[in-house]
């Protein structure tokens, strides 16, 4: 529902760890450009890897498929970036195969109506694996003697859950062989990633750690089962790296001027109709993954304060604020009541509430200039900076940055 992304840093100088890099997997995709303009669509490799004084780990809470990473990796190296001797995997970190994705489209399609609405990249039923504790990490490549049994067993699991999925000797000895190969590419890239962090943080480097999802698509805090599969809010980073809570220091809440979301599942705020698409084509709000065009609506923040008391914001970063430009007004969610008028005082766990319930808004005015090439926060036009000021009153917490557009320059230091 409401996208707010986490950039974590780490009390420490040189490192970068960006990008699904402690929890989920190929299922988000992250658009970024380099310093020429050129467009990037990364899944698992992090976003740091267009910088090429930096190092990327990606850490044990993540699942990995190796057939996307390695057609990442080649893409990246087509297009001039090096990623020899700057990525890191765990050696903890768990395999996502082929299966997981047929199994995940299969576990769609048995929930019909009340489908979950997932990139069908086999995320969720990779968590499952690891969850019921026959999965394959990334450390048993290092044993292809036992690798074929401990396969075996997670094939075996799976067809005997699932009808559609069938499995036999063949399917077994492919994929071994294709591991096989998977395993001396790999190799190169495995490291103890937990040791490593842990050296770097005493060594005080500097580490940047930035959530893959949004702290609404967490499986226990989220709009649950609407959610991920893995904890993108601020918890997760300290499991999915293996790193002290003590470690970390500010955090930065990175949330849209509108609220999006891809998918099933409750959005109070929603536009409908008309509204909606100009926001949808404005924004560009297509998924990175799977390209499905995303709900629009204002933003909502009832949701957005409730980011903040879970994560625990030192600051927030404000993007697209340019797509709301050429509205005649700009509208924000700021309570929610029940049908009969009661407020409601809390972000609920209640579905169906979620679903019934109503939005006050409060209404403010809208910019009809392009501000795509502002860079001073003085020269936002007036009912710019109020919409940014409201918000920071409402939430009880300062805009440090404000996007304006997709460049890696498109940024207000507020």
């Amino acid at each position: 529902m409401l996208s707010v992304d986490i950039i974590y840093s780490v009390k420490s100088y040189l490192i970068l760890i960006l990008n699904i890099l402690h929890q989920g997997g190929a299922n988000a995709g992250h658009t970024i450009y380099n310093s020429e303009g050129k467009k990037f669509a990364l899944h698992l490799v992090p976003s740091g890897i267009l910088n090429e004084d930096t190092l990327c780990v990606i850490g044990n809470g993540v699942v990995v498929h190796l057939p996307g990473l390695f057609k990442e990796i080649d893409g990246l190296e087509a297009s001039g970036v090096s990623c020899k001797g700057r990525i890191l995997v765990s050696d903890r970190a768990h395999l996502l195969f082929d299966f997981h994705q047929l199994v995940d489209g299969l576990r769609e399609a048995e929930l019909a109506k009340s489908f979950i609405g997932t990139t069908k990249r086999g995320i969720g039923p990779c968590y499952s694996s690891k969850m019921i504790r026959n999965g394959i990490r990334v450390s048993d490549l290092r044993h292809m003697d036992t690798f074929p049994q401990k396969l075996d067993l997670l094939l075996s699991d799976a067809a005997s859950r699932f009808q559609g999925f069938n499995y036999g000797p063949d399917m077994l000895r492919e994929e071994v062989e294709r591991y096989k190969g998977y395993a001396e590419r790999l190799e190169p890239f495995i490291a103890d990633t937990v040791h490593f962090m842990n050296d770097s943080i005493l060594q005080k480097k500097k580490i940047l750690v930035e959530g893959g999802q949004a702290t609404m698509l967490d499986v226990d805090f989220g709009t649950y089962p609407f959610v991920t599969s893995s904890s993108p809010s601020a918890g997760g980073i300290c499991t999915g790296l293996g790193i002290a809570p003590r470690a970390l220091g500010d955090l930065v809440g990175v949330v849209k001027a509108y609220t999006t979301r891809v998918g099933s599942g409750p959005f109070p705020t929603e536009i409908l109709g008309k509204g909606g698409d100009v926001l949808r084509f404005a924004g560009q709000e297509f998924g990175t993954t799977t390209g499905r065009p995303r709900r629009c609506g204002w933003l909502d923040i009832v949701a957005l304060k409730y980011c903040c008391q879970i994560n625990g914001f030192s600051s927030l970063n404000l993007t697209k604020l340019d797509v709301l430009s050429d509205l005649p007004e700009v509208q924000l969610g700021v309570a929610y009541k029940q049908i009969d008028g009661t407020p409601i005082e809390s972000f609920p766990a209640d579905l169906r509430l979620l679903e019934q319930l109503k939005v006050k808004y409060e209404v403010l005015p809208g910019w009809t200039c392009d501000i795509s090439s502002v860079r001073s926060y003085s020269d936002l036009p007036k009912a710019a900076r109020q919409y940014v000021e409201r918000i920071e009153e409402l939430v009880g917490i300062p805009i440090h940055y404000i996007g304006v557009g997709p460049g890696r320059d498109a940024l207000i230091y507020k």
